[in-house]
Parts: C-alpha cells; sequence; structure tokens
C-alpha cells in the first residue's frame, strides 16, 4: 500500500508540475494558456523519449498527433473546399460562393511546423484559410509542401515557389477569375519563412521576365528567418519556452537540412558557421537592427566561428531560400508592402523584427505589428477548446490588413 501511495503522489506531482506554468500578468485567460503550454511541454517531453528510446522518430510522433486534428475538405454555404494539385503539389482551394463585381484577390498559404509537421488539413489552418477566403472574397490556396525528414531543403521551398510559379500563369488566374495584379503569398512560422523566399525569388525571376505578375503583398505571421545567429536576445530569453524551445527549433532546423547529427550539435553551442562566411552576420547583427527595448540588458559577442566542412556539407542553411534575412539591401528593394507580425513571448520574436527593420531601410512599405501579450503560433488557437481571443484578434488584424493592402 506504502509503495502504490507513494506512486500517486510522485505521478500527482509529476501532472502538477507539468500542468502548473507561471504565466505572464499580460495574457488573458490564464489558465486556458497555462494548460496549453503544459499541454505542449508534455508532448514535447513525450517526443524526446520515445526519440531517445529509439521508438518513433520525434517528429513523426507529432505527425501522428496532428493527424488527428485533420479535417476533410468540406465545402459551406459561403466556401467550394477542394483537395486538387497546382504543378503536381497537393494544395487545398478555397473558391468563395459570393459573386463579385470584378475580378477576385488571391491568397497562396504555407502553412507552419517547422517544415517538418502540419498540412493545410488541420482544423486551425482550415479555419483561418476558410476565414481569409470568406472575409476577403478571395481564392486561398494552401500548399501540402512535402516534409522533413523524408524531404530535406530546398524541396520545401521548391514545392512552395512552384505553386506560385503555376497559380500566377495568366491561363490560371484567369480560370479562377483573380486579378493579376493582387496576389499575394503569406504563412505562419515555417510557412512565413517560405512565403518571405518565394516573395524573393519572385522578384528574383520577375526582373528577368520569366514570372509575371509581381505580387502585390506578402504576409509573414512569426517567421523564422535565419539560422546564422542562434543567440539572439529571443533566443536567450526564452530559451526553455514550452511552445518553441532552442533545442527544439535547432532541431528543426538540422533536420530541415540534413541527418547528421553533428549540425544541431554545433548550432546549440552556436558555433556552426564558418569564417569564411563571416560576411554574412553583418545582415543578422541585432546590435544594429533591435530596437533599443529588445536589446535590454543583452551583450552582443562577436561569433565563434565552426567548421568548414560542416557548412560545405549541409550549405542550406547559408542559402537565403532557407534564410531570407541573408540576403543585401539591394534584393530586398521592390519587394512589396509587407505584414510582419512578431510575438513577445516567442524565440523567433528577433527574426521578425530584423527583417522589418530591414526592409524599411530598403524603401520597401512595412506594417509591422509586435503583440505584447502572445506567444508562438497564437493565429492556431481559434477554434475549439484551445481557442483564444488573442488569437482571434491576431487573425483579425491579419485579415485587415490583406483588405487594405491587397
Amino acid at each position: 500500500m506504502g509503495a502504490k501511495l507513494l506512486c500517486l503522489v510522485l505521478a500527482s506531482a509529476l501532472l502538477a508540475y507539468s500542468v502548473y506554468i507561471p504565466v505572464p500578468e499580460v495574457f488573458e485567460e490564464p489558465w486556458k494558456v497555462m494548460f496549453i503550454m503544459a499541454s505542449f511541454r508534455v508532448l514535447g517531453r513525450l517526443a524526446e523519449v520515445t526519440d531517445q528510446l529509439g521508438l518513433v522518430h520525434y517528429t513523426k510522433l507529432m505527425k501522428l498527433i496532428i493527424h488527428l486534428e485533420y479535417v476533410p475538405p468540406t465545402s459551406d454555404e459561403n466556401v467550394t473546399v477542394t483537395d486538387t494539385k497546382f504543378s503536381n503539389v497537393p494544395v487545398r482551394l478555397y473558391l468563395p460562393r459570393r459573386p463579385s463585381d470584378g475580378l477576385r484577390r488571391a491568397v497562396i498559404y504555407f502553412h507552419g511546423g517547422g517544415w517538418c509537421t502540419g498540412h493545410p488539413g488541420m482544423k486551425s489552418y482550415d479555419c483561418l484559410t476558410r476565414r481569409t477566403s470568406n472575409r476577403l472574397n478571395a481564392v486561398v490556396v494552401s500548399v501540402n509542401y512535402r516534409l522533413a525528414p523524408e524531404y530535406r531543403f530546398p524541396v520545401q521551398f521548391e514545392d512552395a515557389y512552384s505553386v506560385t510559379k503555376f497559380f500566377l500563369q495568366s491561363s490560371v488566374l484567369s480560370q479562377y477569375r483573380v486579378d493579376p495584379d493582387r496576389v499575394c503569398v503569406a504563412g505562419d512560422s515555417a510557412g512565413g519563412n517560405l512565403a518571405a523566399a518565394v516573395a524573393q525569388q519572385v522578384k528574383k525571376k520577375d526582373e528577368d521576365s520569366e514570372v509575371e505578375p509581381k505580387l502585390k503583398a506578402q504576409a509573414l505571421i512569426y517567421p523564422p528567418l535565419q539560422a546564422l545567429d542562434l543567440n539572439l536576445p529571443s533566443y536567450r530569453e526564452h530559451e526553455n519556452s514550452c511552445m518553441s524551445p532552442k533545442l527544439f527549433m535547432v532541431r528543426l532546423w538540422s533536420d530541415y537540412f540534413t541527418s547528421d547529427s553533428s549540425l544541431p550539435e554545433a548550432m546549440a553551442s552556436n558555433r556552426h558557421v564558418p569564417a569564411e562566411s563571416s560576411h554574412l552576420f553583418q545582415f543578422v547583427n541585432w546590435s544594429n537592427l533591435l530596437p533599443e527595448e529588445m536589446k535590454k540588458d543583452h551583450v552582443y559577442t562577436s561569433p565563434v566561428y565552426g567548421s568548414s566542412e560542416l557548412a560545405l556539407e549541409h550549405l542550406g542553411f547559408l542559402d537565403p531560400r532557407a534564410a531570407p534575412l541573408l540576403v543585401s539591401d539591394a534584393q530586398l528593394r521592390g519587394l512589396p508592402p509587407t505584414y510582419i507580425l512578431t510575438c513577445e513571448y516567442d524565440i523567433l520574436r528577433d527574426d521578425g523584427v530584423m527583417y522589418a527593420r530591414r526592409l524599411q531601410a530598403a524603401g520597401v512599405p512595412v506594417t509591422h505589428f509586435h503583440a505584447k501579450d502572445a506567444f508562438h503560433g497564437m493565429m492556431s488557437f481559434i477554434s475549439g477548446p484551445a481557442s483564444l481571443a488573442v488569437g482571434h484578434r491576431l487573425l483579425n488584424r491579419y485579415i485587415e490588413w490583406l483588405n487594405e493592402n491587397l
């Protein structure tokens, strides 16, 4: 009896430890936020344990759990929803039923999930893209790009760009009655990374007259935009965050590029960039690019360079198609009007802030909204029991910006 009681006490203590996570006072609905954070922490630990025991790769376990949130393409009175393929890449297509006086607008959307998980058919993404289509009376193309670790960079980027290039063809735009001057790319988290990279590529190819027309806008929702410096103030402050801790982000970045375990080890200590690539640090120097209130008492330290062999083997993290912050100022000029959402309690906060600063300096019209009462992934919490008021507000702000700028 004593052993059983001891086990019960220990299990209760472990459960209480997992559930009780202090949340900042700025958060609304603190108990709901606490429960969400605790759930993510338990899921993360479960994934780590099963991975370490060699039972299931941690991303595969997450994919299994995410599959439980899948909803089939279901049309309603406002939107016709179908699963199809563009340029041989699966997409979920949302076509508004409401009459339009003229040609429609269109949004090409890339879901998040660290390039390793996620699906346009997840309930949260279906809800987000369905509402976007209905409220804007716009065509929405939600891209089901291939995922790591089965497929690695640049496959995800190539799928995203391939769909965009296909959709921008005049014959396809005409088929869906879309105005060629009112198409944008958008995405959250890893999808924001893909949207930024695709916008850069479309601009680059447009200059060579290969892709027409230009994109009207880009919307980047808490995007990861570089893997060069993983010691930014936001990485330091939120290293042990429940939603996107540093080691988890390192694993996602490294899984995007390789199965070689030496890369995440080097990235975790911020010693993965070779001296030959030192010139790239100017593009992510947070001491020049962050506002004073985000620098706080953090001190910028010069980079410690890593192995040239490692970088040569896994050049992805030095490639602007994976790290859009690494392009020159000249390459930023001429990008379309941009919306960037960053969240205070997010390890990726500083990536978005730095990109907003650099785009503004390059003359790009930028709307940067910094949510001081939000954490990473907040716009996914807009349905079901995990629905959060701040998630709805951020979604509304995003749609309002699209309505005004697309």
